[in-house]
């Protein structure tokens, strides 16, 4: 028996939320007693999963999965887990995991919980924390199934070294044409330095830019602060900026460490799209403006004329602290 984990991977290189995931699960198999398996599925080099706890890895190279299909990767994982006689299943809370999961959670029989934010406070009974009524409440939930798939929070445990030994092992589900029923016909991917799911810091604009020729001091500060660039939903539906980019509740989550809004007014989808961010700052010139009730700092001032004096601040701190 050992913990399951479903590592994500991009192009052969595994994201910083499947470092996170095994990190978690390494926690939970250690409150358990047991090892921690991870599932890598056209993941390349899986050697650097055991930096994070994984003891063994099964690695799944196969080119009919090398576009995300939620139907084939969650029977994929599942025969990996039944394999494993694992009694718990973890997965990260993006976008391709909340949709994979709870077709998981069916084929394995198990109860599925989503947006954990940390080890579970007991494993007899099992509970969880997780985030509930878009992150503005926690809700303690106890699995009553033998099998449960736990959908961890992004950047809610962060990513932690515990050297195991991470051996690989070579597995080969057995797909049936039913897990291709619905087929994946192209993927556009954003162009970003950082993408908005593995940044750490996400620098935003709204409509208080005026213009996508203004946006040049917001990916000046995104480039200095090493974050990815984002925008409201009107800002994407105008074609200031691409769809990829629109975060908000109708568009990508947010839970970075630090979200900067820059004439965004706070409208209540964009806010509960973001609201799992944990420190928040705002710059708007309407002192009315809604995001400042939701802000960890905010500044009154007009865009033009703050975020280039803050640029030039952040250069200056970046040059004298390397």
């Amino acid at each position: 028996m050992s913990v399951v984990v479903y590592t994500e991977s991009e192009e052969g290189t595994f994201k910083k939320i499947a470092q996170e995931a095994v990190s978690y699960a390494k926690g939970i198999a250690d409150k358990m007693g047991v090892p921690v398996t991870a599932v890598a599925i056209n993941g390349g080099d899986t050697s650097e999963l055991g930096k994070y706890g994984a003891d063994k890895v099964l690695n799944v190279s196969n080119d009919k999965l090398s576009k995300f299909n939620a139907e084939a990767y969650a029977d994929a994982v599942a025969q990996a887990a039944k394999k494993e006689g694992a009694k718990v299943v973890v997965v990260s809370s993006s976008a391709n995991s909340k949709y994979m999961a709870p077709l998981l959670a069916v084929n394995l029989d198990a109860g599925y919980v989503s947006n954990v934010t940390e080890l579970p406070e007991s494993t007899e009974p099992f509970k969880v924390k997780h985030s509930v009524f878009t992150n503005k409440a926690f809700s303690i939930t106890e699995f009553k199934t033998d099998v449960k798939v736990i959908g961890l929070a992004k950047n809610a445990y962060g990513v932690k070294e515990n050297e195991a030994a991470g051996t690989a092992e070579d597995f080969a589900p057995e797909l049936s044409s039913e897990d291709f029923s619905v087929d994946v016909v192209s993927v556009d991917k954003a162009t970003d330095k950082v993408t908005i799911a593995d940044a750490e810091i996400v620098v935003s604009g709204g409509r208080g830019l005026k213009g996508p020729e203004n946006w040049e001091m917001i990916e000046e500060m995104a480039d200095i602060l090493g974050a990815a660039t984002a925008c409201s939903k009107p800002v994407s539906d105008m074609g200031w900026r691409p769809h990829s980019e629109h975060v908000g509740q109708t568009g990508k989550p947010v839970a970075a460490n630090l979200y900067i809004a820059i004439g965004i007014s706070g409208a209540i989808q964009h806010l509960a799209g973001i609201n799992a961010s944990k420190t928040k700052v705002v710059i708007n010139n309407d002192p009315e403006a809604p995001f400042f009730k939701n802000a960890d700092y905010g500044i009154v001032g007009d865009a033009f004329e703050v975020v280039p004096k803050l640029n030039e601040k952040l250069k200056e701190f970046k040059a004298q602290n390397g």
